[in-house]
């Protein structure tokens, strides 16, 4: 397992590069509650790159997958761990890249490119929409927290059917709730419209047309100049990453064949 160290703690990493050249390399940004295997490895991402010559490079977020699962919430700072994206890139001596991200991960890509635009060719935004923005969309109100949600000692007594499924998840895949809490407890901070307005990054925004945590994709895309939105019929926010709809959308964008 390859691993490097970032700001403190050890995050774990795949490098896949196609054995004919490459058409360039993308950067993939797991969702909360998952890992790098499960997101991109299992659901046939890797292949497809590796498929389509591109080189691909996915971390394990921190409390992720088999990075370090600190239970401290002042180390999940979003600063810190969109951070790691691009130390990433330095240890790998990867000057610029495509960024792809969903979820969390889209929300951690959004602030690496705001951050550091220099270091990313174009940026795909999966599973986020119309409530990313701030003062947007008001997010639903909620009968508890994530974190609270993944300290709860059964599942079942989580009342929420969103939380419930991210904690059922989280414990499918064998991942460290204290970590995951201490997650969902950093410090984040949306994007406003003047930041997203600024954006001078070629991006498109994916997400289910039943995506109730994400929203309409265009509210997001309409933000951010020269941006793209695809609606993936009939999926929400758990169906639409395997989709291949969504591989087929990724493609048309980084290949230059979308509208």
């Amino acid at each position: 397992m390859a691993c490097f160290q970032s700001a403190g703690p050890a995050l774990a990493y795949d490098d896949i590069r196609p054995a004919g050249g490459e058409s360039g390399t993308v950067v993939l940004v797991h969702g909360f509650a998952t890992n790098r295997a499960e997101t991109w490895r299992r659901l046939g991402w890797l292949t497809a790159f590796e498929r389509r010559g591109w080189r691909a490079v996915a971390l394990d977020l921190r409390g992720h997958g088999t990075s370090d699962k600190p239970h401290d919430p002042a180390l999940y700072a979003r600063g810190d761990m969109a951070g790691d994206i691009v130390a990433l890139m330095d240890h790998l001596g990867v000057e610029r890249a495509d960024l792809m991200g969903y979820s969390l991960g889209a929300h951690l890509c959004l602030t690496a490119a705001l951050g550091r635009p220099d270091r990313f060719s174009s940026l795909i935004l999966g599973g986020v929409g119309a409530r990313m923005a701030r003062g947007a969309v008001p997010p639903p109100t909620r009968s508890m927290t994530m974190g609270q949600a993944m300290r709860a000692e059964d599942p079942a007594a989580i009342p929420d059917p969103i939380l419930r499924s991210f904690r059922r998840f989280a414990d499918e895949q064998g991942e460290d709730r204290l970590a995951l809490a201490a997650c969902a407890e950093g410090v984040a901070t949306a994007p406003s419209r003047d930041d997203l307005s600024a954006l001078a990054i070629p991006a498109v925004v994916i997400a289910g047309s039943r995506d109730e945590i994400a929203g309409d994709p265009r509210g997001l895309a309409d933000a951010i100049p020269g941006a793209k939105a695809v609606s993936l019929p009939a999926c929400d926010h758990f169906s639409a990453i395997p989709h291949a709809l969504f591989k087929a959308a990724v493609f048309d964008f980084l290949e230059g064949w979308e509208d």
